[in-house]
C-alpha cells in the first residue's frame, strides 16, 4: 500500500463482515448420492431465502442445498450491506410488458425491504439493520440532472414517498463535500450482510432443511446435481449462484461476473462524526457513471464501495477477496473526496467480490416446467433485497407447477421466465467490460471539471457498449 492510512490494511480474507461476525462451524459435505424433492444450488441469500420459503409453506418437503464453500462466502457475505428497492431491468421490463407491469415490480421490490427486516426479526436474527433509507446525491451539475431525472423516473414508477433535496437540504442530513442536491427514498436499510446470511442459514437448518458445505457443483441438469461427492436427484433443481455462474459446467457465458471492492474504516471519534452528520445511518450513493455506495455501520465506521479491476479474465473469480493495492488508494481517495475529515482516518480491511450481470442488464427469475429446472439472479448489485422476492416468486412458480397452489401475483410480475441471450465470447467480453468502465470513470472525471449540465458522451458510448440503451 502506497498511504500510510492504508499501510495496516486487512486486505482480503472473505471480508470485514466475517472478519468481525466469525466464520460459522463448517457443515459436512455431501456424503454420496442422495435425492431430495429440490435441490437448491447455492448457499447464499437467493438459496437460503428459496428454501426458507419453501419449507415454510410446505413443510414436507425434502430441501437440500449445496453450498461450494460455505453459506454467504459469496456476494451475500461481502456486499455493501444495502437492502433497497432497487431492482435490475425495470426500464427494459417497462419496455417489454408495459408501465403497469413494471410498476407492479417495483411495489414488490418496496414490500420486499419490509419483508427482509420482518423475517429477520421473527427469526431473531440479529443483522444491524436500521432503516434509515435510502440517500442518492449529486455533486456536479451533469450528476444534478440526472438526480432530478431519477427521482422523477422513481416518482412515475409509484415511489409517491421520495423526496429531492437541495444542498443545504442535503447538508443537513450528511455533509458530503460540495453536493449540490439529493434524492431520498424510506425504501432502504443499512444492514451486516454475514450476520444475516449466517443467521438465515441456522433458521433454514432449524425448519429441517439440510444444508451441505464444501460441495460444490459442477454440473446441472435436469433432476441432477453433480458433484465431486456424489448426486442429487430431484425433481427440481434450482440454480441460485449469481456472480459464480460461470463455474458451472455449459454456463461461462450465462452471466457475468462483475467484481466490486470495499473498504472499512476504522471506527470513527464522535467528534468526527459531529462534523459529518449522518445521523440517520441512511445508506449512501451518488449519481456518477462508475457510482460509490456506502453505509455509516452499527459501531460507526464508513464502508464504502465501487467498481476497481471490474472483470477478470475468462470470467474468473477471486479466492479470498484479496484487492489490488491500486483499488485500495482509489476507494480511499474517494472517501476523502466525499469526507475531507476523514483524510487522517485508518483503512482496516479492504476485500472484493462478484456480481452477476446477464448480458441485457436484467434480473430473472425462472422455472422450466419441462425440465424442473429452475434460476434466479442477475441482481446487478442490488441483490441483497432482490434475492428475497426472487426467492418468494420461485416458491410460487415450484407450488404451480407442482399442483400445490395456483398463480400468485409473484408468478405474474415481468421478470418471471424472461430469456436473455449469452455474453459474448473472450477476448470480446474481456476488452467490452474494461472499455466500458474506462469510459465511464473517464466521463466521471470530465464532468468533475466541467459546468455542463448534460452527461458526458462517453458515458453514452459506453451506455451502448454495455448494451443498457
Amino acid at each position: 500500500m502506497s498511504s500510510g492510512r492504508t499501510a495496516g490494511t486487512v486486505n482480503g480474507g472473505i471480508s470485514f463482515w466475517f472478519a468481525r461476525a466469525g466464520i460459522p462451524a463448517p457443515r459436512e459435505p455431501l456424503p454420496g448420492d442422495t435425492h431430495a424433492d429440490v435441490c437448491i444450488v447455492g448457499g447464499g441469500y437467493t438459496g437460503l431465502w428459496t428454501a426458507y420459503y419453501l419449507k415454510k409453506a410446505v413443510p414436507f418437503l425434502n430441501i437440500t442445498v449445496l453450498e461450494a464453500k460455505f453459506c454467504g462466502y459469496g456476494a451475500s457475505g461481502r456486499n455493501g450491506g444495502w437492502l433497497y428497492n432497487g431492482v435490475a431491468g425495470r426500464d427494459r421490463y417497462a419496455k417489454l410488458h408495459g408501465h403497469d407491469a413494471a410498476v407492479r415490480l417495483q411495489r414488490a421490490m418496496n414490500d420486499t425491504v419490509g419483508e427482509v427486516v420482518r423475517v429477520a426479526a421473527e427469526e431473531k436474527i440479529d443483522a444491524d439493520i436500521h432503516r434509515g433509507g435510502v440517500l442518492e446525491v449529486a455533486y456536479t451539475p451533469a450528476q444534478l440532472a440526472r438526480l432530478k431525472d431519477y427521482h422523477s423516473v422513481e416518482i412515475a414508477f409509484g415511489e409517491r414517498d421520495r423526496v429531492l433535496r437541495g444542498a443545504r437540504e442535503t447538508a443537513e442530513r450528511i455533509k458530503v463535500n460540495g453536493a449540490v442536491g439529493s434524492t431520498w427514498t424510506p425504501h432502504g436499510a443499512r444492514l451486516h450482510p454475514a450476520k444475516l446470511v449466517t443467521g438465515l442459514a441456522a433458521a433454514v437448518e432449524a425448519l429441517g432443511v439440510t444444508v451441505h458445505e464444501s460441495t460444490p457443483v459442477t454440473e446441472i441438469r435436469p433432476k441432477h446435481a453433480v458433484t465431486p461427492y456424489g448426486t442429487v436427484r430431484a425433481p427440481y433443481i434450482l440454480r441460485c449462484t449469481e456472480g459464480f455462474t460461470a463455474s458451472v459446467k455449459g454456463h461461462r457465458r450465462t452471466w457475468l461476473p462483475m467484481n466490486s471492492s470495499m473498504i472499512v474504516t476504522e471506527p470513527l471519534p464522535a467528534a468526527l462524526w459531529d462534523t459529518l452528520g449522518w445521523e440517520g445511518r441512511e445508506t449512501l450513493g451518488d449519481m456518477a457513471h462508475a457510482y460509490m455506495y456506502a453505509q455509516r455501520t452499527a459501531d460507526d465506521r464508513i464502508a464504502l464501495g465501487g467498481r476497481g479491476v471490474p472483470y477478470r479474465f475468462g470470467s474468473k473469480t477471486d479466492t479470498d477477496g484479496r484487492t489490488a493495492p491500486g483499488t485500495v488508494e482509489a476507494l480511499r481517495d474517494l472517501l476523502v473526496r466525499f469526507f475531507p475529515a476523514a483524510a487522517g482516518v485508518a483503512v482496516d480491511h479492504a476485500w472484493s467480490g462478484v456480481l452477476g450481470v446477464p448480458r441485457d442488464w436484467c434480473a430473472t427469475v425462472t422455472l422450466d416446467r419441462s425440465t424442473g429446472l429452475g434460476w434466479a439472479g442477475g441482481y446487478v448489485g442490488s441483490g441483497v433485497a432482490t434475492a428475497n422476492l426472487a426467492a418468494r416468486t420461485l416458491r410460487d412458480l415450484i407450488q404451480q407447477d407442482s399442483g400445490q397452489a395456483g398463480p400468485t401475483g409473484l408468478t405474474a410480475l415481468p421478470w418471471v421466465n424472461h430469456r436473455v441471450r449469452r455474453w459474448e465470447p473472450e477476448p470480446l467480453r474481456w476488452l467490452g467490460v474494461h472499455g466500458m468502465y474506462a469510459a465511464y470513470r473517464a466521463a466521471d472525471r470530465r464532468e468533475t471539471s466541467s459546468s455542463r449540465a448534460d452527461s458526458d458522451p462517453l458515458a453514452r458510448v459506453a451506455d451502448r457498449i454495455a448494451g443498457r440503451h
